[in-house]
């Protein structure tokens, strides 16, 4: 399956549906790490296909890369936010509520997930109103960008194609407000792209603005640690997401229970 983007050129969905017969709970739509250069959607079909054998309607999906149809982050972002609609559009063709559909992605995927939650489009202005129920990021990149030193911060915006001296736009903390969407974060205490204690600092100041952040640290798991064959981490991710998602959709379902290898950071 595909869906348009901006530019009109086809991109993929990887769909996965739960077993015929059961009723959509939840929803979710995963976009892939790469930092924007590489990866395709079939990054995280391993993990769609999990979740969806847990009853829950997911998603992969493509974005045009930097060099391959993108020409900045801004087309990313683009077509994240044209990929969430139409798997909007399918979740309700298959009877689920629209207000369940989560966002999400690994890396940079992630990151894309989390600014189109968080800022309108058009521009780098928080949102009004999330676009999602809830965000699920896989060790997220970018959500400090101003704890890096300067040099740091120009090889990403070259990296990234964000116009030089923009980095801030695009600092995720910087769009922390009362009302950003519910979020679960996994992420590992030895990553070498994105440092724990950024992570730490985003989920403290969504917790101080009111929000729902929920942190799982991984110990001594690197960048990446949450695919198939890391060191065992795969299925403690998906038990940890599944739960968030379900019990997002049934309030009389088991409380959250992060998994044996996570700790919630306090």
């Amino acid at each position: 399956m595909t869906f348009d983007a901006a530019d009109g050129s086809e991109l993929p969905l990887l769909v996965f549906e739960p077993a015929e017969g059961t009723r959509l709970a939840a929803g979710i739509v995963l976009f892939h790490g790469g930092a924007l250069r590489t990866g395709s959607a079939d990054g995280l079909a391993p993990h769609c296909r999990q979740l969806a054998s847990r009853g829950i309607f997911a998603v992969s999906a493509g974005y045009r890369l930097l060099g391959r149809g993108a020409v900045s982050i801004d087309d990313c972002i683009t077509d994240v936010r044209r990929a969430v609609e139409r798997v909007r559009g399918l979740a309700a063709s298959r009877g689920l509520e629209t207000s369940c559909l989560v966002s999400g992605g690994s890396s940079a995927g992630a990151h894309l997930a989390l600014v189109a939650a968080m800022t309108a489009p058009g521009g780098a202005v928080p949102a009004p109103v999330p676009g999602v129920a809830a965000v699920v990021a896989l060790n997220p990149a970018g959500l400090d960008l101003r704890a890096f030193s300067p040099e740091r911060q120009r090889a990403i915006e070259r990296q990234a194609g964000i116009s030089a001296g923009r980095a801030d736009d695009y600092s995720l903390v910087e769009f922390v407000r009362p009302g950003n969407p519910p979020m679960l974060i996994h992420h590992g205490t030895d990553d070498e792209v994105e440092p724990i204690d950024h992570v730490r600092r985003f989920r403290d100041a969504m917790v101080r603005a009111g929000n729902e952040c929920t942190l799982l640290e991984y110990e001594h798991a690197g960048h990446g640690f949450h695919h198939p064959g890391h060191d065992g981490y795969f299925d403690d991710v998906i038990d940890a997401t599944a739960r968030f998602l379900l019990d997002r959709s049934s309030p009389m379902s088991a409380m959250f229970d992060p998994t044996r290898r996570a700790i919630t950071a306090e």
